[in-house]
């Protein structure tokens, strides 16, 4: 079965799951605040049959947003898609098209383009499900593992995390700068040192730096030879300050914060953008992430899809990953994350530097609410027939 074969599937259940996990250490960030929690909001499917799908979105700052975004799945997107025949290659750009008047009046273009990613996840899982085959299969994908680089690795003493990053497998690595030119040269200097015979290392700004600022450290990190300098300027930069910094010669990377499939476009157009890194769980969810992709690939760069929550959304990246096709990599945060690590249990091993793919329906993989409970902030529920 292909994604062209899929029957309309008719919901009769939409429910959110928002989990807190307190952090005792804050996490800092490039563009100003500190992540005091790891969140998540999970979006479960039901089908009239009883089949489910399980969907992750995005929502990790600030992390009391989680509950606003629970709120717009449960009121706005649920109301539109109870009852209603939908196809998943579809129903998430029908939706989108739907709501753009809404999206100007109230501004909350961001949080809806997020339950819309996460919906979108989750119908996929669904039609996984239904099918009796993995997602990424449905979606057109003849592999059975991803390449995986080590995402997360903040700026207090990186060459710890790398090392032991490599220990359980990793060949890739992200560091994440825009700390300060001194310590972000430092740190990556001391990453680089860190690499054996082919391993390659990246480094993340997170829209740190001003064209003037990312072109200087552009120049000063080449030489340690990063594959990729990701988000040096803020996502809505001109074309003119992008070309500016890709003209150094480390190639761009950026994409988690851009919406809507002509944005990804004109940015390949314009010739900046080396890697197209959508969030599935931020906007397209697979749906629109497939779409990129292709335009990616079709133009001779990369596509490796950003991912930095939750178990579920990981495992969709990976599915979105194997049915783009390319030389893309796995984005895998290593930090301590117990929504990754316990959310759905134990994640596969990677192997020879490759995350294995489950042969089982959909996704593979469920929340464990017994190991969970303690997380859970809050839950909603609507039903067809409710609203």
């Amino acid at each position: 079965m292909t994604a062209t074969d899929i029957e309309p599937i008719t919901l009769r259940r939409v429910a959110t799951m928002v989990l807190r996990v307190p952090l005792a250490e804050p996490i800092p960030t490039a563009f100003g605040g500190r992540m005091d929690a790891r969140v998540t909001l999970l979006v479960r499917l039901e089908d009239a049959e009883g089949a489910v799908g399980w969907g992750e979105v995005w929502c990790n700052f600030p992390t009391f947003g989680a509950e606003h975004r629970a709120l717009l799945m449960e009121r706005i997107i649920a109301p539109l898609v109870l009852s209603q025949p939908l196809v998943p290659a579809e129903a998430a750009a029908a939706l989108e098209r739907r709501l753009h008047t809404l999206s100007l009046q109230t501004g909350e273009f961001g949080p809806l383009a997020q339950v819309l990613g996460g919906f979108d996840m989750a119908l996929w899982d669904l039609a996984g499900r239904r099918a009796g085959v993995p997602t990424h299969r449905l979606m057109g994908s003849t592999v059975d593992a991803v390449p995986a680089y080590a995402s997360g690795i903040n700026p207090t003493r990186p060459d710890e995390t790398v090392r032991a990053a490599q220990a359980v497998g990793f060949r890739a690595f992200k560091l994440k700068v825009g700390f300060g030119r001194e310590r972000d040269l430092e740190n990556a200097a001391a990453v680089a040192r860190c690499l054996r015979p082919g391993e390659v290392f990246v480094v993340d700004a997170n829209q740190a730096w001003s064209v003037e600022e990312a072109c200087q450290m552009a120049e000063a990190l080449a030489p340690l030879g990063p594959r990729w300098l990701e988000e040096p300027l803020p996502a809505d930069a001109t074309p003119a300050d992008w070309k500016r910094v890709a003209s150094v010669g480390v190639p761009l990377a950026a994409g988690e914060n851009m919406r809507g499939l002509a944005t990804f476009v004109a940015a390949l157009a314009e010739g900046w953008l080396s890697v197209a890194q959508p969030d599935a769980g931020k906007w397209g969810g697979l749906s629109g992430g497939l779409k990129v992709a292709r335009r990616a690939l079709g133009a001779g760069r990369r596509f490796c899809p950003h991912h930095l929550a939750g178990a579920i959304g990981l495992t969709g990246a990976a599915h979105l990953l194997a049915a783009s096709g390319g030389d893309g990599v796995l984005e895998t945060d290593v930090n301590d994350n117990p929504l990754r690590s316990v959310l759905a249990g134990p994640l596969p091993g990677l192997v020879d530097g490759r995350w294995p793919l489950a042969d089982a329906p959909g996704l593979g993989l469920s929340p464990d609410r017994v190991a969970i409970a303690a997380w859970v902030a809050r839950e909603g529920e609507v039903c067809a027939g409710s609203v």
